[in-house]
Order: structure tokens, then sequence, then C-alpha cells
């Protein structure tokens, strides 16, 4: 941490150490997992009796294992490996075959009143209905990501966005007025007015994704403006890895002069983890209302402990406990984690995902031999910060695949300075991921900007 940003916390440390509810404070493991294993009979009872896509999939899995009564004196690990995973594919395939909502469906369709759809990032969107009762399940989880960042009633949250079919920032924004907050929305401007409404309005804590929380660095740059300056003192980001690469972090909280926070969640399942102020760089589990499984990546089964026994790393699989209304069941994110038991520094005994969500099992590509992340080359690219934006391509070269970058340095920056940049960038992969990628500068301005997720790496299918 700069020490300009420790000066700010030190001084802002009283609004970022509110003591946990007394709902939050510690218990055991074992309690935790007796807890979960009620709440997921509860759901799978109310799952069998009125949801078709549960029913179907479930009904006979539990009726082999005697019934759900058979179940409620089983530990909670037995009682999940009766049942089967759940995919994004399946849940698609069934909204295909009964349109438009599919059958994930717990009531009538006349119980809901929310609906939203997955950003679409990874293929088709996904749609989602909620109840009422349901909705509020999900904003308590925002809940739990504000508390962690210390977020409260007189902060000033900021949401830099256009508000769509998207779940996430209807939830962030619900949820923050809820927890007291005022909630200031930022749609349908341009960067450079949303970036004078902040100041004017004295926002304190900004929600984006990491990648809009640098364009708007950046473009405050190029208007003469100082983001650390202001009055925000924490960026709550997700959507990308980014909030838990060190460089992109260091990046972020060096223009603005903030603490930045990292959370994830899914349109499928709400909240899944968040940060706390005493345990940077890994994500506390919400295990009051998820459960957290790790299995191994492309197999069905769960992932052991590693050389440290507190550590498991693979797929994360997910159970929404309190979303009765549209629930998901051992659903397979698709992340590749490294969930950890050991204690957290806060004092909550959640599980924790330590470096956050460290890549998408399906955005891995093989690569002269290694096996390589997009957030591997962000890691390295952030910390030249000459490099404004990038793109990155995997191409195939005869037999092999090569990975082709193009970074775009700063305004002003002469062509020399950015051919050496792009040198030390190809040699710094080289040296780290072990194999050579072609680096080759581009005119400042012109690799696309993002205001959600950004798409920096492609995979050349010719």
């Amino acid at each position: 941490m700069f020490p300009g940003l420790a000066r700010r916390n030190r001084i802002r440390r009283s609004s970022v150490t509110a003591p946990l509810l007394q709902s939050e404070m510690p218990t055991s493991r074992a309690q935790i997992l007796e807890a979960q294993r009620d709440r997921l009979l509860s759901l799978l009872r109310e799952a069998l009796a009125a949801n078709p896509f549960y029913r179907s999939k479930l009904g006979g899995r539990v009726q082999e294992a005697g019934g759900l009564k058979a179940l409620e004196v089983r530990p909670l690990e037995e009682v999940l490996d009766v049942l089967p995973f759940t995919s994004k594919e399946e849940l698609l395939a069934d909204q295909e075959r009964a349109p438009p909502f599919g059958t994930n469906l717990t009531y009538a369709l006349n119980r809901y009143t929310r609906i939203h759809q997955t950003s679409g990032s990874t293929g088709r969107p996904l749609r989602w209905l909620d109840t009422p009762e349901s909705w509020a399940w999900f904003l308590r989880g925002w809940a739990e990501v504000y508390r962690g960042a210390g977020v409260a009633a007189g902060d000033r949250v900021f949401f830099p966005f256009s508000f769509g079919p998207f779940v996430g920032f209807w939830a962030a924004f619900e949820s923050a007025a809820e927890v007291g907050a005022l909630a200031i929305p930022a749609g349908g401007l341009t960067t450079s007015a949303r970036i004078r409404l902040l100041i004017e309005t004295g926002a304190t804590v900004v929600a984006a994704t990491p990648t809009y929380a640098l364009h708007m660095a950046q473009t405050a740059r190029a208007e003469g403006l100082d983001l650390s300056s202001t009055s925000v003192r924490a960026l709550i980001v997700a959507g990308e890895p980014g909030g838990s690469i060190p460089a992109t972090r260091e990046r972020i909280e060096q223009a603005w002069g903030a603490r930045v926070f990292d959370h994830c969640g899914m349109t499928e399942t709400g909240p899944i983890g968040f940060e706390c102020v005493e345990g940077p760089f890994g994500l506390h589990g919400i295990e009051s209302e998820l459960i957290l499984e790790v299995i191994q990546p492309g197999s069905a089964e769960r992932a052991g402990w590693g050389p440290d026994p507190h550590v498991r790393e693979g797929e994360l699989v997910v159970t929404s406990l309190g979303r009765v209304g549209s629930p998901v069941l051992r659903y397979r994110t698709g992340d590749f984690v490294r969930l950890s038991t050991r204690p957290c520094p806060c004092g909550r005994s959640s599980v924790r995902l330590e470096g956050g969500i460290l890549g998408r099992l399906d955005d891995m590509v093989f690569v002269r031999g290694n096996n390589v992340y997009p957030a591997a080359i962000e890691a390295i690219i952030r910390r030249f910060t000459e490099v404004d934006e990038y793109r990155a391509t995997v191409c195939r070269q005869g037999a092999l695949s090569a990975l082709q970058i193009e970074i775009e340095p700063q305004a002003g920056a002469p062509e020399s300075l950015a051919k050496q940049i792009a040198a030390q960038v190809a040699s710094a992969i080289e040296r780290e991921l072990f194999f050579r990628a072609v680096v080759r500068p581009v005119p400042p301005g012109s690799l696309p900007r993002f205001e959600l997720k950004g798409k920096r790496f492609f995979k050349d299918r010719s």
C-alpha cells in the first residue's frame, strides 16, 4: 500500500472497521456445516414438491438414497453427493424447451416480480426470475459485500454505468440504499460527465469493473483531474479477476488514492464472496446463504486437499440456500479457485477464495506448451504503467499456438518509448511464463474501452 493511501485509510479507519453484527459473529466450521445441511434439506423439500426442473433432476436420486428423511441424519457432504450437478448448458436448454423462462420456477409465474439475465459474455444470455423473497435474499448477499468493505449509513455509493437487464448493478444499487448509504446513479452519461458528477456529489465509494475504474482514471488524467484528491475512499470491483491481480489493483489504488475491495458473484447464484478490510487478496464465501464446493476440473470428483491441508484447488460449485423461487443446486460455475479454511485476521470462520477468482476454465489456453490464463497476462502487462490498454490474441502458427499482444501506450508517448515498452513486456512474459509472445505497440486511443467487462483476450479460430 502506498503512503498516501495509508494516510487516507488511517484518517477514515472508523468508517471501515464497524463491528460485525451478532448474526455475523464467528462460529465453528461444524456449526456452519450443520446449518447449511438443515437449510439445504428445507430447500430440497420445496424443490421436490413444486419445482419442475429440479423435481425431474433430483427425484430419482433422492428416492434411491432413502428419501429426505434418510438424508436428515447424514453429514452435509453425503447429502451433497446424492445430488447431481447443474450446468448453465442445462438451464439454457431448459429455457429453449420451455420458453421464455424455463421450468426452474418453484412458484406460479405471477409470484415473480423481477427479471434479469446473464451478461452473455460466455454465450447466449440466460434469463432469471425472482420473487420478492428471492430478491430480498439477493440483496442480503450484497449487504455482506458492503459490510466487508465497511460501507454503511452516511456513505455515498457511485454507480458509473447504464442499467440494463444484467442483474449485478440493480442489486448493488438497491442494497446500498438498504444499508443506509446514498445510492448515486450515473447511467446515460459520458465518462467525463460521470467524473464531474462523482466529484460534485462527494461520492465516498465507487462500484465498477476494474476495467472501467482504470478507464475513469485515464479519462480524468487526460482532463487534468486528480481522482486521488476526491472524497472516494473505496472501490468495490467485480466482473473480472483484476481486483485480485496485484498489478491491476495497485494501479487502480494509485490512481484513485483509495482502497480496492474485490468481490464475485453470478446472476445464477447471487453474490458469492467479498473481501474484508483485514484480509486483502481473498474473498470470504457467503456461507450463511450459499454452499461452496470445489471439484476437480473436468470431472465430478470433489477436489482433495493439496500439500496444504487447508486448501483445495479446482472448479467452484455453488448451491444457493435462500433463493427458493429459482434455486441452483451444485451449480458448476466454470471458475478456477483456491478454497481455503485457514482463519482470516478479521475473525470470520467462513471459507476464503485465496486470490479471488483465479480464472475461467474455458478461458485457459495452451501456448507453446504452457497452460495460460488471461489473468497471468494481465498481471504482467499492468505492471507497466506506461501501457493504458492492451489486446491479446492466441493464433495458430503451424502446429503450435502463439500469442500476439497489442499494447497501447499513454497519449504523448514517443514511438521509441512505445517500442521499448513492447520489448520489455515481451521479455517479462518469456521470463515469467516461459514462452515468447509477439508484442507490438499501437497508436494511443486505438483499442476499445469498456464500461462493463473488458474483452481483451481472443482465440483466433481460423
